[in-house]
């Protein structure tokens, strides 16, 4: 049976839409709570009550971005029985793994972390308090690790073989699962973006009260925290993001040459192409404006390394398609035949193509039948949205060398105690406040939507992953989850205003006089 494409289609826009919701909460927890940890720390070593309510009001709103995060987290991973029962039944030994082990993370250790930070104030000391508050940052890293160890996995998958009695793809080496150099590259990445988002939280609401003139030496020493950890963070996003990109160079050719609109390998080292208008019809990219030499040192890390673009990598393609068709002849020649051995041979020696030759299922019910034109249109098929790509991924990085700027001139005036003289500074890092969500759900979409047509790079198209349901269900789950989705946005938004907006003197928290606050 030919795979619908209207289910696919809506399948897929209701996990991007679900996971952009969700990922509006995970960064910004993912930071908050560690400049939680280095206000309380500070409080420990000097006893000044003054950080103790910076991290009690700065902990409210952490709370209350928390309890979202959790909320959108689990209905999420409904989708996976739902909308994807087929990707979660042949790679469910793999996927699965992580994402318990994650669960028992988020659910048990990082909530009774939360209760005890919380409840904990007047009922344990400072210095176990503290551990209570670094054991949760730590956690919450630990917890997006394994999320991240399972994504890297469907970008490169490494430690794992198919089976074609089960035919599904079965653990081979967990180690390798877990160690693979993608999940590393995406976690320091990930996490460090976080950073960036809980400065900037800190960073603008400090600035809106200081343009205020409320909380004066609460906001100061906020922005100060803020300016100093998202400087070090952003500076981070941007080396480590080097680290993830020349990952992506090595093992997902196609995402790379489709992020910089390169249709033709050019000689190495390539050039970088800073804007131009990427035209998918002509396959060109009009008005590019060139730096020589760029891209091949970020991509390769060398002068003399080839990177190649996208018409060679579709060629690339419809050869290992047709290496693939050998690979799932034999793996039919085993399921009738589990002890032949010349088909055991020939699918060792081709199965890292089969992925390929599944490509055809989405135009022809038996790959072997293909015609020489389906197989063009499979092989065509590899290239993602480049338009897309290319300007995700610039806007992305520009968001990025604008953090940089800010934090370093927060930094600056930090340091020379001028934070508040300036209010054309005071409204930039306000305005600022949306940019690192932007930045991060642009990176998620470089990511995500680059790997396409793959559910599993190589291994498992997209199209085939999807569960044997109707386009109407589909309308009808798509339509309460983004109903659902929204609800917990618009709550969460008013929440953190309400209590933005009492402040931390409102809450009971800070004395309406700053000048009784540093005693």
């Amino acid at each position: 049976m030919i795979i619908d494409p209207e289910v696919v289609t809506l399948s897929r826009l209701q996990f991007a839409l679900t996971a952009l919701y969700h990922f509006l909460f995970v960064p910004l927890t993912l930071g908050l709570v560690w400049i939680l940890a280095i206000m309380e720390s500070v409080y420990v070593m000097t006893g000044r009550e003054v950080w103790k309510r910076m991290v009690q009001y700065w902990g409210v709103l952490f709370g209350i971005n928390f309890a979202m995060g959790v909320a959108t987290g689990v209905t999420m991973e409904f989708q996976f029985g739902m909308n994807w029962a087929y990707y979660s039944h042949y790679v469910g030994d793999v996927f699965g793994t992580p994402l318990a082990i994650e669960g028992l993370m988020a659910f048990f250790l990082e909530a009774t972390l939360v209760g005890v930070f919380f409840m904990g104030w007047n009922r344990i000391s400072r210095v176990k308090h503290l551990l209570v508050t670094w054991f949760l940052a730590l956690g919450t890293s630990l917890s997006a690790l394994w999320i991240l160890v399972a994504n890297a996995w469907m970008q490169h998958p490494v430690g794992a073989a198919f089976d074609p009695q089960t035919m599904r793809m079965e653990v081979t080496s967990f180690a390798e699962v877990f160690f693979n150099p993608v999940a590393q590259d995406k976690f320091v990445h990930t996490v460090s973006a976080g950073y960036v988002l809980g400065s900037m939280f800190v960073l603008s609401i400090s600035a809106w009260f200081l343009l205020r003139g409320r909380n004066v030496d609460f906001a100061k020493r906020s922005m100060t925290v803020a300016a100093s950890f998202g400087l070090a963070a952003s500076l981070s996003v941007v080396v480590l993001g080097d680290a993830s990109g020349y990952a992506v160079s090595l093992n997902q050719k196609m995402k790379m040459a489709a992020i910089e609109a390169m249709w033709h390998t050019e000689p190495a080292p390539a050039s970088f192409t800073v804007v131009g208008i990427p035209d998918l019809d002509t396959r060109t990219t009009r008005a590019a404006i060139k730096v020589p030499w760029v891209l091949g040192l970020i991509g390769t890390h060398s002068i003399d390394e080839t990177i190649p673009g996208i018409t060679e990598l579709v060629q690339d393609a419809k050869l290992r398609i047709g290496l693939g068709l050998q690979a799932y002849d034999a793996m039919l020649a085993l399921r009738r035949n589990p002890d032949d051995a010349q088909a055991k041979a020939v699918l060792a020696a081709n199965d890292q193509n089969l992925g390929y030759a599944l490509l055809l299922k989405k135009y022809v019910d038996d790959p072997r039948q293909a015609t020489p034109a389906q197989i063009q249109q499979a092989a065509d098929s590899t290239i993602p949205n480049v338009p897309v790509l290319f300007w995700a991924f610039r806007i992305m990085v520009g968001c990025g060398f604008y953090f940089i700027v800010l934090f370093a001139l927060s930094f600056w005036k930090a340091s020379r105690r001028q934070l508040d003289q300036k209010r054309w500074f005071l409204r930039l890092a306000l305005w600022s406040l949306p940019l690192p969500w932007l930045a991060i759900e642009l990176g998620w979409i470089v990511a995500e939507y680059g790997r396409q047509p793959w559910a599993i790079e190589g291994v498992l198209p997209t199209a085939l992953g999807v569960s044997s349901v109707s386009a109407g269900q589909v309308w009808t789950s798509l339509g309460g989850f983004v109903l659902f989705y929204t609800l917990l946005a618009v709550v969460d938004a008013l929440l953190m205003l309400k209590f933005v907006r009492k402040g931390p003197d409102g809450l009971g928290i800070w004395p309406s006089a700053d000048s009784a606050a540093t005693h």
